[in-house]
């Protein structure tokens, strides 16, 4: 069975560098309703975490987050990939790409259970429709 692969739009978050500061946030979100598809942290310089949050439904979540004044970023744009698991998954992803000469900006893989698998991939704008063309092209 082929691998989906799903453009999303993502938002990010600055928060404190600090325990407890990304679950005061998720769990604001999950009391308004906010599903999410993907969320990625990671520590920025200046005792700051930057949070990237992949809502299910982004204009619900835009609403929500302005209720609760969290400042996000624009919406910006990435590629959610959900497929059976196999071995070099993410090798066959990343060759896509390459036989394309599209770098990659980041990405973070996981094996989700039950065989399966995901991927939230991020590349440059400029990028982003071709990549996902060549994501989708089987073969």
């Amino acid at each position: 069975m082929p691998d989906t692969v799903l453009q999303v739009d993502y938002f990010y978050v600055q928060v404190a560098d600090k325990p407890g500061a990304a679950f005061q946030i998720l769990t604001q979100l999950k009391q308004a309703g906010v599903s999410l598809l993907a969320c990625c942290g990671f520590p920025l310089q200046g005792g700051k975490a930057q949070l990237d949050l992949v809502p299910e439904h982004p204009d619900g979540f835009v609403k929500a987050a302005k209720k609760l004044e969290l400042k996000l970023s624009g919406r910006k744009k990435a590629l959610l990939i959900q497929g059976e698991d196999r071995v070099g998954a993410v090798a066959d992803t990343f060759g896509k790409l390459a036989g394309q000469k599209i770098s990659i900006v980041a990405s973070q893989a996981v094996c989700a259970g039950s065989r399966r698998w995901a991927m939230i991939l991020w590349v440059k704008p400029v990028d982003y429709e071709r990549a996902s063309k060549a994501l989708r092209d089987q073969g």
